[in-house]
């Protein structure tokens, strides 16, 4: 049986939401158009998709290609339940109607993450204990909320800039939001920038929790200097700390043989934020999908002859 994971993209290696001068000129249908011709399954979303769930069906169906999922900027750090739950429903809607079965949480309550002149080190943090614990609490209740209207799983996403950033973050973030309403989304990228020097640590301890990936490479050089320098996230991004798997410090075999032996089902999707003049689209996309797709293969390759996956 081969491994149950599909190869996706998001189109941030076309064009960058936060940074529009970063591939803002490139239409949607360059991006869906190559990815596909790569080889790519799915996409995940970006401003340029249509917003309506069945032109976005339509549009994607043009290109063969999937919808993987689609971030959702949700404020649970600092709101209430009952807020979110009202201003979800059009994305939710859109996710559900596109054969979805994740939705990828990012916690933008305080973050700096979008303030290009704003240090990482000036990202938020819980006060104490009770902080973290009404947090968490708000999380299992929107997760179940969404399982139970939308049948989406709630994917949070460690982000740098924001409240859960560093490794001792996802930790506490696991331990008090429940398994049953609340999965991780975990990012290599930001795992490394983050601070865990092995990706692949961290997410061993987390491995029953990961419901979608993110594969970033980073150039280790640069992560360093952004840390030493006091970078912004916006800064860091272009001047490359990210990149594509198989162009950058992280064991992906590694982290893929972990996940396999987990038995992680769903997506695998490339993500790296990079200006596509000094990092060409098409070029560092194939690189991602190659080196992923060739991981994959070996793994299935390795199984027992019939091996459930």
């Amino acid at each position: 049986m081969t491994w149950n994971v599909r190869i996706g993209i998001n189109p941030i290696s076309w064009s960058n939401d936060d940074l529009p001068e970063l591939g803002g000129d490139t239409p949607l249908e360059t991006a869906l158009r190559e990815g596909a011709e790569i080889g790519f399954e799915g996409f995940e979303l970006g401003n340029k998709f249509p917003g309506e769930p069945q032109a976005l069906a339509a549009k994607l169906a043009e290109f063969g290609v999937a919808c993987v999922s689609g971030w959702y900027s949700g404020r649970l750090a600092e709101g209430t339940v009952d807020d979110e739950i009202r201003q979800c429903v059009g994305h939710m809607t859109k996710l559900r109607h596109n054969g979805c079965r994740v939705v990828v949480y990012g916690e933008v309550a305080g973050s700096v993450q979008g303030q290009i002149d704003t240090p990482l080190s000036r990202r938020p943090r819980f006060a104490g204990d009770g902080q973290w614990q009404a947090y968490g609490r708000r999380l299992n209740a929107f997760g179940a909320h969404l399982q139970e209207t939308y049948g989406l799983t709630l994917a949070y996403h460690h982000h740098m800039g924001a409240y859960v950033e560093a490794p001792e973050d996802v930790d506490r973030l696991m331990a008090e939001t429940d398994a049953a309403s609340v999965g991780l989304l975990f990012d290599t990228g930001h795992a490394y920038f983050g601070g865990a020097a092995e990706p692949l640590d961290l997410l061993r301890k987390h491995l029953g929790r990961v419901v979608h990936v993110h594969c970033k490479d980073v150039r280790a050089q640069v992560v360093a200097r952004a840390r030493s320098e006091q970078w912004s996230f916006l800064t860091s991004v272009l001047n490359g700390a990210f990149t594509v798997p198989g162009d950058g410090a992280i064991d992906f075999q590694a982290v893929l043989s972990a996940l396999f032996a987990a038995g992680y089902e769903g997506w695998l999707v490339v993500e790296a934020e990079q200006d596509p003049a000094l990092a060409p689209s098409y070029q560092y996309a194939k690189l991602g999908y190659q080196t992923l797709r060739g991981i994959v293969t070996g793994l299935d390759a390795s199984a027992p002859s019939g091996a459930a996956r």
